[in-house]
């Protein structure tokens, strides 16, 4: 693979991971659909270097959230036992669901995650983004939806946190930097959890994840970076524009259209 494709992984990677960082969800779902659609790499193997860009993502954008606060510890350990769990179940689904249908899925997971969103916006009073008190509610739920993440994670690659952040908002009923910056403290130990088997599948090639993990730390700090200056008000409507956006691509990938040609 020559160098200019490795630097545009690593823009990529740079771009994403600051987008997810600034989201608090770590940039899997951007790469897997930037990476099948506009570089033409095979679905799996973008979710192998999905899996890294993750973990990358979470380590390097964690100490900011930690240090001001915003990570609910306690309950990142609780939610993560069901989460992984689910990530496991997705292992082993994975190499059985065809690609299309995985577009699919993936779609209308987005879309249906942009509407909690929206609803829930809908219902939240006007406070400031600080000091804003909060308990987690109906846990139950928020358990089941978090296995559920994990399982979509697995099989898609995309750390989860485009579904822990929905359901922490809507079910458990956080707030939105909150659930940000919790999704993110526990998105790297689920996608840790299904990295291992899509290494020994092959799917990870170190030509694609080498640069993309490098440009995922990076990105990833200054995304966390921005997140902590942005108004909660205007960071749940971006978050909702991006899940149509690509609630939309993937759709149309789900039934072969592309609406980006591969390069001569």
């Amino acid at each position: 693979m020559h160098g200019g494709l490795e630097l545009w992984l690593f823009a990529v990677a740079l771009g994403t991971s600051m987008l997810g960082g600034l989201l608090g969800m770590a940039s899997g779902i951007f790469i897997v659909p930037v990476l099948t659609m506009f570089g033409r790499i095979d679905l799996h193997t973008a979710i192998g270097a999905s899996l890294i860009s993750v973990i990358a993502c979470s380590c390097a954008s964690a100490a900011p959230f930690l240090k001001d606060g915003l990570t609910n510890i306690r309950l990142a350990i609780l939610l993560e036992t069901a989460t992984t769990f689910g990530a496991l179940c997705g292992v082993f689904l994975a190499g059985l669901i065809p690609t299309q249908y995985l577009f699919f899925i993936f779609a209308l997971i987005l879309l249906l995650s942009a509407q909690q969103m929206v609803a829930r916006r809908k219902e939240l009073p006007r406070a400031s983004d600080r000091d804003i008190g909060y308990s987690a509610e109906r846990m139950p739920l928020g358990m089941t939806l978090m296995y559920g993440a994990g399982l979509i994670s697995a099989l898609l690659g995309i750390g989860s946190g485009v579904l822990k952040i929905p359901a922490m908002d809507t079910a458990l009923r956080l707030p939105i930097k909150v659930s940000s910056a919790t999704s993110n403290f526990m998105i790297g130990v689920t996608a840790a959890a299904s990295a291992g088997a899509y290494f020994a599948r092959g799917d990870i090639l170190t030509s694609v994840a080498a640069p993309i993990a490098l440009g995922s730390v990076l990105g990833a700090v200054l995304g966390a970076r921005i997140l902590m200056k942005l108004h909660s008000d205007k960071l749940r409507m971006m978050f909702v524009c991006i899940l149509v956006i690509l609630s939309a691509q993937m759709m149309l990938a789900a039934f072969g259209i592309n609406l980006v040609e591969r390069a001569p």
